[in-house]
C-alpha cells in the first residue's frame, strides 16, 4: 500500500458520489454469500415438504460449482456485455434461480434452482471486484475491498436470520420469494448506480468450454470424495480433482483469452503469490462454517440457532479486524500478511484442543481469532493481486480474487469432509465419533494455515505495489 493510500480515510470512500455504486456492490456480494447459510436453515423444512433427503448435499454442491464456473467466466462475460450489464444480469439470474426454488415441487427442482442461483451469484461476487478496480482510484481499493469482505463475513448473521424467520412459521418458500424480490431490486438499482462507462470493448472471445468443464468436474470429484464411504475412493477422487484443476491452469496459461492471470499461482510475482495466499486462507476458514456448528450441537447440546450464532463470532472477528487495519502503514501491511495466517494456525490449534472440552465458551476465543486472522489479511491480499496484474490482465486479475476465494472454500469443504469421515463421522453423529472429528478437522487444517503464512512471507519479499 502506498503512503498516499495510507493517508486516505474512510470519508474518501463514503463520499456521496460513490456511495450508490458502493452500496450496490456490497449488496450483491451479501446477497450471494448469505444464501449459502440461508439454505442450511430452511433445508430441513424443504425435505419435510418435498422429500429428497438423500439429495440434501446437492443443492449446496451445485450452487458452489456453478458459482465458481461463473466467476471463472467473468473476464469473458465482461468482454462481451460489459461490467455493469454483467452485474445486473447476474442479479436477475440469481433471482430467477430463487424463484425456481420457491415454486419447487420436488428436490430436483430445488437443485436446478440452486444451480441457476449459483451462476448468478458467481457473477455478482466476481464482478464486484472488477467494478472496484474500475470505479474507484487505487488509493481506496483496500477500503472498498474491506467492505466487500465484510459482506462475506456478515452473511453468517443474515443468512440464518432470513431463512429462520420464514422456516419458523412453516413458510420456507417465502425466503426464496424474498430473495427473488431483493435480486430484482438490486438489478434495477445497479443499472442506475454503476458507471455508464463500464461497457464491453466489443471483443467476443471463444467460450472456454474445456476449461469450464475441467473446473466443474473437479468440483464434482471433490464433493464425491467427501461423500464416498471408501477411503481409497476418497483419496483417488480428491487427487483427481487436484489434477483436473492443475490441468485447467496449464491450459488456461496458454489460452488466447485466459480465465485467470497468466502468472496465477506463480511463486515469483505479486499476483501469483497473492492468489496462493487467497486460496490457502479461504480453505483454512472453511471448517468453521461447515462443521463447527455440528460439533457444538452434538458435543455441547446447543440448538442450531445458538450454534450458528456462536460461529458468527468468526465473522464478527473478520469484519472488525478488516475495518481496524484498513488504514495500516506499509510496514504494518507487510506484518499483517504474515501475522494473519499465523493467527489462523493458532486458532485452529485452539479449536482442536478446546472444542471437545466443556464449557463450550472455551471455543469462543479461537473462533473469533480465526476470523481476525483472515480479516486482517484479506483486503491487502486482494489489493496486491490487482496491483501486481500484468498490463492487459487487470480485469482478469480483479475477477480472479472471487474465483480463487470460492475455489479455496470448495477445496477446504471437500478436504474437511474427507477428514471428518475418516475420523469416524461417516458412521453417524455419535458423541465418540464427533469428538474425534472435532479434533482432527481443525488439527489437519493447521498445516494449510502455516502454508499460508509462508505465502505471506514470500509476498512481503516480492515487493509492495
Amino acid at each position: 500500500m502506498s503512503t498516499e493510500a495510507q493517508k486516505v480515510g474512510w470519508a474518501a470512500l463514503l463520499k456521496p458520489a460513490w456511495f450508490p455504486a458502493l452500496a450496490v456492490l456490497v449488496g450483491g456480494v451479501l446477497l450471494h454469500s448469505m444464501n449459502v447459510l440461508m439454505l442450511a436453515t430452511v433445508l430441513p423444512s424443504i425435505v419435510e415438504d418435498v422429500g429428497g433427503a438423500t439429495l440434501m448435499s446437492l443443492p449446496t454442491t451445485l450452487f458452489l460449482a456453478s458459482s465458481i464456473v461463473a466467476a471463472c467466466c467473468t473476464g469473458y462475460i465482461n468482454a462481451v456485455v460489459g461490467a455493469r450489464r454483467a452485474f445486473a444480469t447476474g442479479a436477475l439470474i440469481f433471482g430467477l434461480g430463487a424463484l425456481v426454488c420457491a415454486l419447487a415441487s420436488t428436490m430436483a427442482h430445488v437443485i436446478i434452482g440452486r444451480f441457476v442461483q449459483g451462476f448468478g451469484g458467481g457473477l455478482l461476487a466476481a464482478m464486484a471486484y472488477v467494478l472496484v478496480r474500475s470505479t474507484f482510484p487505487e488509493m481506496i481499493w483496500t477500503r472498498a475491498i474491506t467492505l466487500l469482505s465484510g459482506a462475506w463475513s456478515m452473511s453468517i448473521l443474515f443468512g440464518p436470520l432470513l431463512g429462520g424467520a420464514f422456516a419458523t412459521y412453516g413458510n420456507w418458500r417465502g425466503a426464496f420469494y424474498a430473495v427473488t424480490a431483493l435480486a430484482c431490486v438490486l438489478a434495477v438499482v445497479a443499472v442506475r448506480a454503476l458507471p455508464r462507462t463500464l461497457t464491453g470493448h466489443g471483443a467476443r472471445p471463444r467460450v472456454p468450454g474445456l476449461r469450464v468443464a475441467l473446473i466443474s468436474a473437479a468440483i464434482f470429484a471433490m464433493s464425491a470424495a467427501a461423500a464416498s464411504p471408501v477411503a481409497t475412493v476418497k483419496a483417488a477422487l480428491f487427487l483427481a480433482a487436484i489434477g483436473g484443476l492443475a490441468l485447467m491452469l496449464y491450459i488456461d496459461r496458454r489460452a488466447a483469452a485466459p480465465l485467470l492471470p497468466r502468472d496465477a499461482f506463480s511463486f515469483n510475482t505479486m499476483t501469483g503469490i497473492g492468489l496462493w495466499l487467497a486460496l490457502l486462507i479461504s480453505a483454512s476458514f472453511s471448517p468453521l462454517q461447515l462443521f463447527v456448528p455440528t460439533f457444538l450441537q452434538v458435543l455441547h447440546g446447543l440448538d442450531p440457532l445458538a450454534a450458528g450464532y456462536m460461529v458468527a463470532g468468526g465473522s464478527l472477528g473478520w469484519t472488525v479486524a478488516s475495518i481496524v487495519v484498513a488504514g495500516a502503514s506499509p510496514r504494518w501491511v507487510a506484518r499483517l500478511l504474515v501475522m494473519g495466517p499465523l493467527a489462523m494456525a493458532v486458532a485452529l490449534f485452539g479449536l482442536a484442543g478446546l472444542l471437545p472440552l466443556k464449557p463450550f465458551v472455551l471455543s469462543i476465543g479461537p473462533i473469533i481469532l480465526l476470523g481476525i486472522g483472515i480479516g486482517s489479511t484479506w483486503a491487502f491480499t486482494a489489493q496486491r493481486v490487482m496491483s501486481g496484474a500484468r498490463k492487459g490482465e487487470e480485469t482478469v486479475a480483479a475477477s480472479s480474487v472471487a474465483t480463487v476465494q470460492q475455489a479455496g472454500g470448495a477445496l477446504g469443504a471437500a478436504l474437511a469432509g474427507l477428514i471428518a469421515n475418516l475420523a469416524g463421522l461417516s458412521g453417524g453423529l455419535t458423541v465418540a465419533d464427533v469428538t474425534a472429528a472435532a479434533y482432527w478437522v481443525p488439527a489437519c487444517f493447521i498445516a494449510i494455515a502455516l502454508a499460508a503464512t509462508v505465502a505471506g512471507i514470500r509476498l512481503t519479499r516480492t515487493g509492495a505495489p
